[in-house]
Parts: structure tokens; sequence; C-alpha cells
């Protein structure tokens, strides 16, 4: 490697990323003109409509859009929950848990019994939470530095909750949102049922309904919890991956690829879960080839739909890759939001990191330095295997929960400036990738 070669290089990358940089104009028509994009909704069409436009408008050699069945779950119209204390009502912060189902108009009424985990279901049995309504109350663990570590020790409430609870007779329950902001916007997320049992509607409330709820429990009182939901799940509906591609001049059968999920829940704008990780992606196509960079492998960006509620999207992408005899080098997914770049972690035997590392030296003042083992994305793990490299871009996690299936999650809540270095960090590690191979 020809380092300062590749210093004047990577320079040109940040510079065009800094200076004539696209991306936030491109997340600002995701969220403040198209907004939410569940699955299957409205703004899911309108959003594959826009991102196969602008590839086509940016030059990329093919462009089109890959269908497959989806699932096809609306919150509806009508969602609350009413905390009753000594017969006193007040309105909590409340989401529907998306998969869940709905309730009658009057919905669904219990005690509440305050559970920290799925495990002390069995301690307290059915005699205490038939007919209850379940409140999974485990926080995040703020010890964590990494708060995708603390997000995962607590999500299995959210997606098993309503599946456990409903084994000891339980009406409904209700989850802590996943978040470390104590605020009132309450967080959303996919949540599971199993055939052979009882479906109970599951809601989410926001940090501080959580904590008001708590302090009602603390201080010896008998709270209950109406819960009212529209929410309904419809049969599955063929919705699109979009996937443009620069065609390589010396391998054009050996593929980069670049990603985020189109689809995000609908409380918000989806700015960050994952319209970030979209524009990141095409934006570091963009600068390559505004910069006159001429690949030697084919660059692929491919936005997949559908990963919130079903990672049907990436199955599809999958199977299709096998089915077609893809040769996918490398795999770069963006899904941790638009925050001030701080590296890559990829799936990958040692000596693959090793080269990987090997490029650090250049990228380093550009605050990329985490560059080691670990998880990529949900979305590319069906390439794993046949030699295929899988990346995680990761930026500073500190704020994402925050946001993360929230009504914050808005344009407002990204820094435009951090969301450009992450796209220059993507076409970056791009460019080591096609020079250098896997």
């Amino acid at each position: 490697m020809r380092i300062e070669d590749e210093k004047a290089r990577v320079r040109q990358i940040f510079d065009e990323a800094l200076v004539n940089g696209q991306c936030y104009d491109y997340l600002r028509v995701l969220t403040k003109e198209i907004g939410g994009r569940l699955t299957a909704s409205p703004q899911c069409y309108q959003a594959e409509n826009f991102v196969y436009s602008l590839l086509d408008s940016l030059g990329f050699d093919t462009v089109f859009k890959q269908p497959f069945l989806a699932t096809h779950w609306e919150r509806g119209d009508t969602e609350s929950a009413t905390l009753i204390v000594d017969g006193t009502e007040s309105s909590m912060s409340m989401t529907t848990l998306g998969g869940s189902i709905g309730t009658s108009a009057e919905g669904v009424k219990g005690e509440v019994i305050e559970l920290l985990g799925l495990e002390e279901l069995e301690t307290f049995g059915r005699e205490k939470l038939e007919g209850k309504v379940v409140f999974f109350n485990r926080p995040m663990d703020p010890r964590h530095v990494n708060t995708f570590k603390a997000y995962g020790g607590c999500v299995d409430q959210r997606w098993g909750g309503a599946m456990e609870a409903a084994k000891f007779g339980a009406v409904g329950v209700v989850v802590r949102s996943m978040s470390h902001a104590q605020d009132d916007h309450p967080h959303t997320g996919s949540m599971g049922y199993a055939d052979e049992v009882q479906k109970i509607p599951s809601v989410a409330i926001s940090t501080n309904s959580a904590n008001q709820l708590n302090e009602a429990l603390l201080a010896g009182k008998k709270p209950e919890i109406r819960i009212i939901t529209s929410a309904k799940t419809f049969p599955d509906t063929i919705v699109n991956n979009v996937i443009g591609e620069i065609r390589g001049t010396e391998f054009p059968e050996e593929i980069i690829l670049v990603g985020g999920h189109l689809d995000s829940w609908d409380n918000g704008e989806g700015a960050h879960d994952d319209g970030a990780g979209c524009v990141h992606a095409i934006e570091a196509l963009r600068i390559l080839k505004s910069i006159g960079y001429k690949p030697k492998r084919t660059l692929r960006v491919v936005l997949f739909m559908n990963e919130e509620n079903g990672l049907r999207g990436g199955r599809k992408y999958g199977e299709e890759a096998t089915k077609y005899n893809w040769n996918h080098i490398v795999a770069i997914e963006s899904d941790r939001g638009g925050f001030s770049p701080r590296g890559f972690h990829m799936e990958a035997e040692e000596e693959q990191i090793a080269k990987v590392q090997s490029w650090r030296k250049v990228l380093e003042p550009y605050g990329l330095y985490d560059f080691q083992a670990g998880g990529s994305g949900a979305d590319i793990k069906p390439l794993q295997g046949e030699n295929t490299v899988l990346v995680g871009f990761v930026p500073d996690s500190q704020r994402y929960f925050d946001f993360h299936h929230a009504p914050s999650d808005v344009l407002e809540n990204v820094n435009k400036r951090e969301l450009e270095m992450g796209a220059a960090s993507m076409a970056a590690l791009v460019y080591f990738f096609d020079q250098y191979g896997n």
C-alpha cells in the first residue's frame, strides 16, 4: 500500500463529502417529505420510488427492484394506556409494539404486576398473574459503555413478553421503553407470538411513565392499566428491495455491497433508524463517482425493506445471491445511526480483520480507530460464508437509544456534519476493499 497516495485519496473522499455532500438532502426527503416508512405502508412505496429514481439520476449502471412478500402490520388510529390508581385515571405515554394484536373498543384492563425479566414469570406463577397486566420494567444497564450491549440485555422482554406472559394467563403486557433517556417518548419495536399460545396485546410506555408506574407500586398501591389499541395484521404484501450498481472495470463479478434498511417504524420519521444508513450507502458511491474513481470491482448499493418487522428483505436478497451465484467479497451495512464515525466491526477471518486494521493509519485522522471482530448487520447476515467479509459501520452509540424506534427519531436530531462524515467513512472503506480485496 502506497501510504501517501492513499492518504491523498482518502482526503479527496472526505473533502467531497464535507464540501459537496448530498446525504442530508436525501435524508430530508425520506423524513420530511415521506416520513415513517412502515413495511407495506404508502410511505414504504414512496420511499422505494424515491431511491429508485435517485439511483437512476446518479448514473448507476443498473438500478432494479427485488420484489418479495413481506409482513403487513398496521398500528391503526387508536392506541392508549390509562393508569388507574385509587380510582384516579391518568394517561400514559404509550405506543403499540409492532406485531401486536388489537383490542376491543373497550380495551383490556387489569391489575399491574411488575417483573424485571421473563425469568420471573415462573416465580410468580399463574395464580398471581392470571387476569393481570404484566409490566416488564428491566431498564437498560447504564454501566455498559457499549449501549447496544445494554439494549441486548433487556430487549427479550419486548420481543417475548406477551408470548411468555400469556402462558400464565396475563391479559396484556406493558414494557418499559428501551432507552437510557428519561422522557415521554415511548419506543416501539417488534414482538412475537407463538401459534399455540393465546395472543394478548403488548405495548411500550415511555421511561417517565414507567417510573410513574413503578413509584405507585413502591408506595403500596394496586394500580390498574387499561390498554386500547386498534392494531391489526393483514395478509402478506409485495414490497421491494431497491438495488443499484456501478460495474467494475477489472473484476466485475466480484461485488462490494453497501446498504441500509429503507423501512422504519411509523411513530417517527426513521431518521437515524435507518434513513441515515440508506443515505450513507447511496452517498458513499456518489462520492466515488463524483471524484472520478473507476472501481475495479462492482459496487452495489442495496436498500433493504422489512428489516424492522420481518427481515424478509435481507433473506430474499440472500436467497437470490445464492440462486444467481453473486460473488460478494464484502458486505457493509450501516444501521446504527448517523452519529460521529468510530470504525467498523467485522465478521471475518483473523487475517481479513488484520488487513482492514492495516488501513487504520490512513483512516485514524478522521476519527476511525475501532476495527475489530464483532457484529455486522441483520440484513447482510444471510451472506455469511463463502469468504464474504461482513462489516457493520460503528458510529458513537451514546445517543442512539434516545431516538431508536421513538417519535423523536426525526431529521432535527441528525447532525449534518456527522452524517457526512459517516458517508465518507463508508466510501473510504469501499475504496480500500476495491483496491486490495478482502
